[in-house]
């Protein structure tokens, strides 16, 4: 007898935080409920998910951009269905497959240089350990230099190019070699080149932590620094890339940036099977594959597995025949410019910046005295609170699911599906807009909110609820 799901699903429905709590994550479970974001959902299409109460919230956050073409797509689903029909076989090993060729090609296609080789991996975290190795077996040089702020994923060798120590403490020592430049500045970072032992320097074209855009002409002179030392330019276009920021890499927004390694994941599958890729030049490649001995110094058992192939060669179909890239454009321009319309009615909004539908709510202090005041005592209570008197409300009062942008950072992140429309954008401004109103009235609900929730986090009930940030990328990334 075969495993009846759907009565599975049935038998078990509501148990979600009762099995988390006792075989998974019970800390998690604990600031889940502190938070008030123990929702259980059970349907999801497109940018919406539903709760139990057949409830409707509009996903903003698209599971850490897992999701930019829609939760349960049926496209990619049907293509996946369609495949699985054929008992086609799948990770043999010993053989060159069909599909991760295909793919291989349509990726290769999509570069704005020339990148020969892909190598495929199950994750982000993955391709940027690839990347490390694939670098100093090319360059012969130990060195790896990081920006600050920086969100690489959190395996051992990524996580040393991690720039939040909330994510580092309590698991080093790390990899050595590994440097920090300031983000945006170029004589740090030549500074650093100039020491002649550096095999890469890695770098979001868009900073998932935070939204942080480069300086213009950033990435192009920074490209241009590490040729001139002999060192590579590692794109990490994880949340950045597949159409995000409404081109295919966030790199092409800057011109011929021309990188030496792209990494891509994410939402590559279309959020069904774990799949990334890392896009590397020929020369790169022979010096680490470079004899038969050496065929398959680097590899990955699950990394050309058919299942994501296919949904990877999907997923590209489904972005270019819907024009996902331009519609990101538009309704990146739509929220960002509706944000900017009404940032100075709201003392506590600090910026709005997007590139495409990556957008960041920055927040600061205010300039009434009443409202400073209750800005100091969040901040006391804990550095990562006051976000969370948004995103709370957002979700409890509005349907709307949000992210916190990382530690100690006033950062709210959106990153939802690109196929989001024009009202779905304007449902998140009046909503943001009632959140902001309730927010600057001091004494107020929203206050007594974020000091529960800070009171909590002091007495250690939740930890650091508003840290579940950014792996908030790949808690999260």
């Amino acid at each position: 007898m075969t495993l009846d799901v759907k009565k599975l699903l049935a038998d078990n429905a509501g148990r979600n935080f009762e099995l988390h709590q006792a075989h998974v994550n019970p800390r998690f479970v604990k600031t889940l409920r502190t938070i008030g974001f123990d929702k259980i959902y059970t349907r999801a299409e497109g940018q919406y998910l539903w709760d139990t109460d057949g409830r409707r919230y509009l996903d903003m956050l698209a599971g850490y951009g897992v999701f930019n073409f829609g939760r349960n797509n049926p496209d990619i689903r049907q293509a996946l269905c369609d495949f699985m029909e054929q008992n086609y076989p799948n990770l043999v090993q010993m053989e060159a497959p069909l599909l991760s060729g295909l793919l291989a090609d349509e990726l290769k296609k999509r570069m704005p240089n020339d990148l020969d080789i892909v190598y495929f991996t199950n994750s982000g975290t993955e391709g940027v350990e690839t990347a490390i190795k694939f670098a100093r077996c090319a360059t012969k040089r130990p060195g790896i230099i990081h920006a600050s702020k920086a969100f690489h994923g959190l395996t051992n060798g990524s996580l040393s190019l991690n720039g939040d120590e909330n994510f580092r403490d309590g698991f080093g020592p790390l990899l050595p070699h590994c440097h920090k430049v300031p983000f945006g500045d170029l004589e740090a970072l030549e500074e650093v080149l100039s020491r002649g032992d550096i095999a890469a320097f890695v770098i979001e074209p868009v900073q998932g932590k935070g939204i942080n855009i480069p300086p213009p002409g950033y990435l192009m002179e920074a490209r241009a620094l590490c040729r001139k030392h002999g060192a590579l330019f590692v794109a990490d276009e994880v949340q950045s890339g597949m159409g995000r920021t409404g081109k295919f890499l966030a790199l092409e927004h800057e011109g011929d940036v021309d990188p030496d390694m792209v990494i891509l994941s994410k939402s590559l599958s279309g959020g069904y099977v774990p799949a990334g890729a890392v896009l590397t030049r020929k020369w790169i490649y022979d010096r680490v594959f470079s004899s038969m001995d050496r065929s398959v110094v680097h590899s990955s058992t699950f990394g050309q597995g058919s299942l994501a192939m296919v949904a990877g060669l999907a997923t590209l179909e489904y972005m270019d025949r819907n024009d996902c890239m331009a519609n990101a454009t538009v309704m990146g321009d739509r929220i960002g410019e509706g944000l900017l319309t009404i940032r100075d009615q709201y003392q506590f909004v600090k910026d709005i910046r997007w590139r495409g539908l990556m957008v960041a709510i920055e927040f600061g202090v205010p300039k009434s005295m009443k409202l400073r005041a209750a800005w100091s005592l969040a901040h006391k209570l804990d550095k990562s609170l006051f976000p969370q008197g948004i995103t709370i409300p957002l979700l409890q009062d509005h349907g709307i699911l949000t992210q916190v942008a990382g530690h100690n950072i006033d950062v709210i992140k959106l990153i939802p599906p690109l196929i989001i429309t024009e009202s779905d954008c304007n449902y998140f401004i009046n909503g943001f807009i009632e959140v902001m109103k309730k927010l600057h009235k001091f004494p107020g609900p929203s206050w007594e909110v974020i000091s529960r929730i800070g009171r909590s986090a002091l007495s250690g009930g939740a930890g650091n609820p508003a840290g579940q940030g950014q792996k908030s990328e790949r808690i999260a990334s």
